[in-house]
């Protein structure tokens, strides 16, 4: 199998790299993967976003692994079966947002991981719950908050397992 690209969408605050999608991107490309890190600074509207991010993997010739932190999460998985990904795996994910909630795109029929923290002050835990719930995904609870960034070898080590069961097969 060919190996994948794994494509990275920062979060709304932050930028294509991130202390996170440096620390990823270099876990991925150490299993031979591609990686690709959009830059949406200075687009605040998700449909913007996904659009982007929709053409930027169109240009990709390799199986797509989404990756996505906060609203990148939403925009990864708003992404994922038109670019036909292979997998998503999310961090803190921006869904059922307060006021936002019908915006919530629907889970890919793909695997699924999200992580997140049980101190998230942005975006309730629960959010995470009930979508991985809902479309049976792989959930990992960890000890942190909104960013998640003393959790990078904990997500490294999950986003690791996730590359190798999807290459595996």
């Amino acid at each position: 199998m060919t190996k994948p690209v794994v494509v990275f969408s920062h979060g709304q605050e932050s930028g294509p790299w991130g202390a996170k999608i440096r620390a990823m991107s270099d876990q991925v490309r150490d299993m031979g993967c591609g990686v690709e890190s959009i830059d949406y600074q200075g687009i605040a509207d998700p449909a913007d976003r996904v659009t982007k991010l929709i053409a930027a993997c169109s240009e990709i010739d390799a199986p797509l692994i989404l990756v996505g932190s906060s609203m990148g999460g939403h925009v990864a998985t708003a992404a994922a079966a038109a670019v036909n990904a292979m997998g998503l795996f999310v961090l803190a994910p921006a869904y059922y947002m307060d006021g936002f909630e019908a915006l919530t795109p629907p889970p890919a029929n793909i695997p699924t991981v999200i992580v997140h923290g049980w101190h998230d002050d942005i975006v309730p835990v629960e959010n995470s719950i009930r979508f991985a719930r809902d479309c049976a995904a792989t959930l990992h609870i960890v000890d942190g908050g909104h960013r998640l960034t003393k959790n990078i070898d904990e997500i490294n080590a999950y986003l690791q397992r996730f590359v190798n069961e999807l290459t595996a097969k």
